[in-house]
C-alpha cells in the first residue's frame, strides 16, 4: 500500500465497526477535529493514522482553505500539547457520510461554496463599469499569454502588452499576481477591481444636517436646492459651512431610504402603490355568487327632469350601478340626481326580479350603502348607531352577506374598471356631444356647456351604452376574450340561483322605518301622511315597523309589531278640503264601522245583563253596631273673648227644651245647636 494512502474499504469498514474510547466519548455536537481524533473514528475515506492525515491536509493545503465568509478552516487547537484542529468541511465526501452515520451534528452541513463560486458572486454584485475595466485587463493577460507561448520570455511579453495599451508594467505585474495559482476559468472575477472606495466622510453640524432631512423630507417635496439655500442662511448666520449641494444630495440618498423618501414626501397612496398587489381570481365563482355595487357620477351635462330647457338647472347625473363579479357583466343599474338610498333599491329590484338573489354583495361603507335600509343587521357594518329593535336592510333581509370594501381603494372593486369603459363610451360619445363637461376643472373640452341631453333621452343612451358594454369583449373575470353576456350566460344556466318569490320582493323592497303609533288615536304619521287601521286601537302608544313604497306614498304601508309579526295593512287618510262632504262622510263611516266592531266584540264577550248580575249576586246582611268601650268628656272651658260668652239673642226654650238643658248642665256640656 502506497504510503498515506486510503485504507481499502473492507479494512475501513471493519475498523469503524470496532468501539473505541474515543468514539464513545465523541461530542456528537462539535464540527472540528483534530488528526488524533480523526484517526481514532477510523473515518471512510481518509488514512488510517495520524501521520498520514497529517500528510493529506499538508498535500492538499487544508491550512489555506476558507469558507465562503473568508474564514479559514484550520484553527488551533486550544489547551495542552497544541496542534491543529480542522474543520469537518475539508474531510471528503466518505468522511462526511460516515459522520452522518455516526450522528454527528456536523452530518449534513450546507454546502460551502468554493473559490470559484465566492469570486464569481462578487464579480457580479460588482457595477458594470467595473466588469469593463476586468475584461481589458483579461485581453491584456491573454495578450501576454499568448507572447509566452510563441517563445517571448514573460519580461518582454510584459513590457510589449504594456507599451500596446499604455499601462505600466508594474501593473500588468500585479494583474498577473492576482491571477497566481487560479484556474484560467477563473481569470476574469481575479482581475476585478476590489476597492471599496475611500475618502473621508465630511463633517456636517448635526443640527444643520436635520434641518437639511427635515426641510427636504416634507410633503411639499420642495427642491434640494431651496432646502440647501436655507440651510446655507443659517450656517452663515452661526458661522458655519456646508459642503456643495451635490454632495449633501448623495449623502441625503444614501442615508435616507428609498421607502421612507416616498412615505415623506409623496404620501401612503404612492408608497401602496410601488408595493405588489393581490390578484384575485374568480376560477372559485360563477354567476350571481357575488355582485359588487358603486355609483359613478357621468361628465355630462343633462337636463333637470323638473326644469327642461332651464339652463341653471343642469346637472350631472348619478348612476348605480350592480355588477356581477364573476362575468364583469352590469346587472341592474338606476339613475338619479344623487346617490340615494331610493335608487340603489330600484337597481336591485331589477336584478332580484330578472336573475335572482346574489350570495355575496361587496360594496363601500358609504352613507347610502351602509345606511339602515340596505344593511341593517349586518355583522360588520360599523356605521350608525346600532339598535337591536331595527327592522333588518333589504340585503339582510333577503340573506344576502354583505361585505365591505378597503376604503378609498378603487382596486377593490371591479365595477371601478367599468366606470372608467363608460367615460370613453358614453360620456364623450357622439350622443354627447357638447354636453361632455370633462373629468376635472382643469380638463374642460373646447366646447364646454354648449347644451345638456334631456334626461329622457340621456337615460337612453346610457341604457343603449351599458348593452353594448355587456356585449364587448372582454379579458376581465372569467371572461377570457368572450363577451360579458356569454359569460354570464354560460355560467348561469349550470349555476344554482336562488330566487326570490312576489311576497319576498314585495317586502324586501319596501323601504322600513321604526313609527310609533298615536297614544289616542293609534295614527301613524309618515313623510306628511296619515295611514290608520281598526288594529292599531289595540296597541295605542306601541312602536311599530312600518314598510312602505319611498315611490308611491300615496299606496298602503305594511305594519308590523316589535316582535316582528305582521299587524295590519295601513290604508292613508286622505285630506279633504275644509268645506267638503266627502271628508265628514268618510269619518263618519270610519266611526260607525269602529262603534259596529266594537259592538260586536263587546257583545261577543259580555253575555249576561244586568239584571242577571245581579239576581246572581248573594244578598249582604248590614254588620252590628259595635258599642264604644272608652268615653272621654268634654268639659268646656270659656276664655275671654271667646264667641261663646258673646252676649246673644236669647231664645225662650220650651218645656221639654227646659228639661234636655237642664240635664246637660249637671253633666257640665255645652248644647251646639
Amino acid at each position: 500500500m502506497a504510503r498515506g494512502a486510503a485504507l481499502p474499504l473492507a479494512q475501513q469498514a471493519e475498523r469503524s465497526s470496532r468501539p473505541t474510547a474515543a468514539l464513545l466519548e465523541a461530542d456528537l455536537s462539535q464540527a472540528w477535529f483534530t488528526a488524533s481524533e480523526l484517526e481514532a473514528l477510523c473515518l471512510a475515506g481518509l488514512p488510517g493514522d495520524k501521520r498520514s492525515i497529517n500528510r493529506r491536509a499538508q498535500n492538499e493545503r487544508w491550512a489555506s482553505r476558507q469558507s465562503a465568509e473568508g474564514k479559514l478552516l484550520v484553527r488551533a487547537r486550544q489547551g495542552r500539547g497544541g496542534g491543529n484542529e480542522y474543520h469537518f468541511s475539508l474531510l471528503p465526501a466518505e468522511a462526511q457520510a460516515d459522520l452522518a452515520r455516526r450522528g454527528f451534528a456536523c452530518a449534513q452541513p450546507k454546502p460551502e461554496p468554493t473559490a470559484s463560486a465566492t469570486r464569481w458572486a462578487r464579480f457580479d454584485a460588482h457595477k458594470a463599469s467595473v466588469k469593463a475595466e476586468a475584461q481589458k485587463r483579461l485581453e491584456i493577460v491573454n495578450e501576454i499569454e499568448l507572447h509566452c507561448r510563441a517563445g517571448a520570455t514573460k519580461t518582454a511579453a510584459v513590457a510589449r502588452a504594456a507599451m500596446a495599451h499604455d499601462v505600466g508594467a508594474s501593473t500588468v505585474y500585479e494583474w498577473l499576481k492576482d491571477i497566481r495559482g487560479v484556474e484560467r476559468g477563473d481569470w476574469l472575477p481575479a482581475l476585478a477591481t476590489n476597492r471599496k472606495g475611500g475618502g473621508k466622510k465630511i463633517e456636517v453640524d448635526p443640527q444643520l444636517w436635520a434641518i437639511i432631512k427635515s426641510d427636504w423630507l416634507r410633503p411639499e417635496e420642495p427642491p434640494f436646492a431651496a432646502c440647501y439655500e436655507e440651510a446655507e442662511r443659517i450656517a452663515r448666520d452661526r458661522g458655519l459651512t456646508l459642503p456643495h449641494p451635490r454632495t449633501l444630495l448623495r449623502r441625503l440618498k444614501a442615508e435616507v431610504p428609498r421607502s421612507v423618501q416616498i412615505m415623506a414626501r409623496k404620501g401612503e397612496k404612492q408608497l401602496e402603490r410601488n408595493l405588489p398587489q393581490v390578484r384575485r381570481s374568480v376560477d372559485s365563482l360563477h354567476a350571481m355568487h357575488v355582485v359588487n355595487v358603486d355609483g359613478h357620477t357621468f361628465d355630462v351635462f343633462v337636463e333637470h327632469p323638473d326644469f327642461p330647457g332651464d339652463p341653471k338647472k343642469w346637472v350631472r347625473p348619478v348612476m348605480v350601478g350592480i355588477q356581477d363579479v364573476y362575468s364583469r357583466k352590469i346587472l341592474g343599474w338606476h339613475i338619479d340626481l344623487s346617490e340615494n338610498v331610493l335608487s340603489t333599491r330600484m337597481a336591485f329590484a331589477h336584478v332580484l326580479r330578472e336573475f335572482g338573489i346574489p350570495k355575496v354583495c361587496l360594496l363601500d361603507n358609504s352613507r347610502t350603502f351602509a345606511s339602515k335600509a340596505l344593511t341593517a343587521g349586518a355583522a360588520t357594518r360599523y356605521r350608525y348607531k346600532i339598535d337591536p329593535e331595527e327592522p333588518a336592510g333589504l340585503l339582510v333581509s333577503l340573506g344576502i352577506e354583505v361585505r365591505f370594501a378597503q376604503i378609498y381603494s378603487g382596486s377593490s372593486k371591479p365595477i371601478e374598471r367599468a366606470w372608467r369603459e363608460f367615460c370613453d363610451h358614453i360620456s364623450r360619445g357622439a350622443a354627447c356631444a357638447g354636453a361632455y363637461a370633462g373629468n376635472s376643472p382643469a380638463n374642460k373640452p373646447a366646447n364646454y356647456g354648449q347644451r345638456a341631453v334631456p334626461w329622457d333621452e340621456f337615460e337612453a343612451i346610457v341604457a343603449r351604452g351599458i348593452a353594448a358594454h355587456n356585449a364587448r369583449a372582454s379579458r376581465g373575470g372569467a371572461c377570457k376574450g368572450r363577451s360579458r353576456d356569454a359569460t354570464f350566460a354560460e355560467s348561469y344556466a349550470v349555476s344554482e340561483i336562488v330566487k326570490a318569490n312576489e311576497v319576498q320582493l314585495r317586502m324586501a323592497l319596501l323601504a322600513a322605518e321604526r313609527k310609533r303609533l298615536d297614544s289616542r288615536t293609534g295614527e301613524i304619521a309618515l313623510y306628511g301622511n296619515r295611514y290608520y287601521s281598526p288594529v292599531f286601537i289595540e296597541h295605542l302608544g306601541e312602536r311599530v315597523t312600518v314598510r312602505f313604497d319611498p315611490a308611491d306614498l300615496h299606496r298602503e304601508v305594511h305594519v308590523y309589531d316589535k316582535a316582528g309579526q305582521y299587524l295590519a295593512q295601513a290604508e292613508l287618510m286622505q285630506d279633504y278640503g275644509f268645506r267638503e262632504q266627502a271628508g265628514a262622510i268618510e269619518a263618519g263611516k270610519r266611526k260607525k264601522e269602529a262603534r259596529r266592531a266594537v259592538r260586536a266584540a263587546e257583545e261577543a264577550h259580555r253575555t249576561l245583563s244586568a239584571a242577571e248580575i245581579a239576581a246572581a249576586q248573594i244578598p249582604l246582611e248590614a254588620a252590628p253596631r259595635p258599642e264604644a268601650t272608652i268615653v272621654r268628656p268634654f268639659r268646656h272651658r270659656a276664655t275671654v273673648g271667646s264667641a261663646a260668652l258673646k252676649p246673644q239673642a236669647a231664645a225662650v226654650p220650651s218645656e221639654g227644651e227646659e228639661e234636655i238643658i237642664d240635664a246637660l248642665g249637671r253633666f257640665n256640656l255645652r248644647l251646639v245647636e
